[in-house]
């Protein structure tokens, strides 16, 4: 800057200084301003929109901008169609204020590229007090920002997975402790057949990437190694959240190893029916297990451990309900789970 009004305008003095330097200070912060690799600006305040009159190579470096696109421009070139309302509002509020202003604000290069800038605005007034121009100085975000979004994007994915992990070792742990042990081959068995049931429920959901699935979809999964020809299933396209999916899978996989043992698909003429229903608008899912053509069907007089495993999934784990009915033709099972399902359309 050179001319008469030059003379008008005063600033801070170096902190430290050689006499040397301190003579030649002008001609130094002005080599400064253009050499920094800071990107700066100056605005004239005085003129109607206030227009840019300096701009230093790292400016035009970060925007892509050539300096005659530049100069006679207000810095409002650099906004776009997702740049803040409420971030230029402060700008335009601490202008107004002659005040010092510092704000996080999406910007655009020349190409049309968005980047994150950190603005800090200064005033610069003359000798008596008015104001006379505005620097501008700017800090390149956009990677801190990259950085600071794929930081948060793991810690949820490991909250996730950390949340799923509990979950599928619960279920575990159930699995384990409500086998029966009292044969050590028998108990070996019966657990990696449950664990492989689940494995099988997990596989479909990492498929799916961990979103929903149907219902339809689930029981064939589980019911179709013991029933391939012998079910009938029924019912509307009802999506079940990812973490009901497993236990729901596991207590498919002892219904239907329950009529493989002891109930209709031991009789040649049985079969299985399969039928589920939303329950109350929102409140979740209904199922309906029926086992047809064992013949006559009595009550047990305890509880095996497949029952204990459904009662402890649906009922402790999902907080829904069961209920059995036995009859000369069967047994049939209602369950009741409570979760937030939906139903789009109707399937048999």
């Amino acid at each position: 800057m050179t001319g008469p009004l030059t003379k008008n305008l005063h600033g801070d003095l170096p902190s430290a200084s050689s006499k040397e330097a301190l003579a030649d200070r002008k001609e130094l912060a002005a080599i400064a301003f253009e050499r920094t690799r800071m990107p700066m600006v100056v605005t004239d305040a005085r003129k109607p929109d206030m227009p840019i009159v300096l701009a230093n190579r790292s400016f035009l470096k970060l925007t892509g901008y050539a300096s005659d696109e530049v100069l006679g421009r207000n810095c409002r070139f650099l906004q776009g169609p997702a740049t803040s309302p409420i971030a230029v509002a402060e700008i335009r509020a601490g202008i107004a204020d002659e005040r010092d202003v510092s704000v996080e604000i999406l910007n655009y290069k020349k190409n049309g590229e968005q980047f994150w800038n950190r603005l800090h605005l200064s005033p610069i007034h003359g000798d008596d007090g008015k104001i006379l121009y505005f620097f501008g100085s700017q800090i390149d975000m956009t990677e801190y920002r990259r950085i600071e979004a794929l930081k948060a994007s793991e810690h949820r994915l490991l909250m996730e997975v950390d949340h799923r992990s509990k979950n599928v070792l619960a279920i575990v742990d159930s699995i384990v402790r409500l086998s029966n042990a009292d044969d050590p081959a028998l108990y070996a068995a019966a657990i990696q057949h449950r664990v492989q049931a689940l494995a099988r429920a997990h596989n479909l959901l990492a498929e799916r990437r961990w979103t929903s699935i149907s219902v339809e979809e689930l029981v064939r999964l589980q019911v179709t190694p013991f029933a391939a020809t012998r079910a009938v299933l029924s019912g509307p396209d009802i999506k079940l959240p990812a973490p009901v999916v497993q236990p729901v899978a596991l207590v498919l996989h002892e219904l239907a190893v329950n009529a493989a043992r002891h109930g209709a698909l031991v009789a040649p003429q049985g079969r299985l029916s399969i039928s589920w229903a939303p329950a109350l608008p929102g409140t979740g899912l209904r199922m309906r297990w029926q086992e047809i053509g064992a013949g006559s069907v009595r009550r047990p007089t305890k509880r095996g451990f497949g029952t204990v495993i459904v009662g402890a999934m649906i009922e402790k784990q999902l907080k829904g309900h069961v209920e059995k009915t036995w009859s000369n033709d069967g047994l049939l099972i209602e369950i009741e789970i409570p979760y937030s399902g939906s139903s789009t359309g109707s399937r048999t």
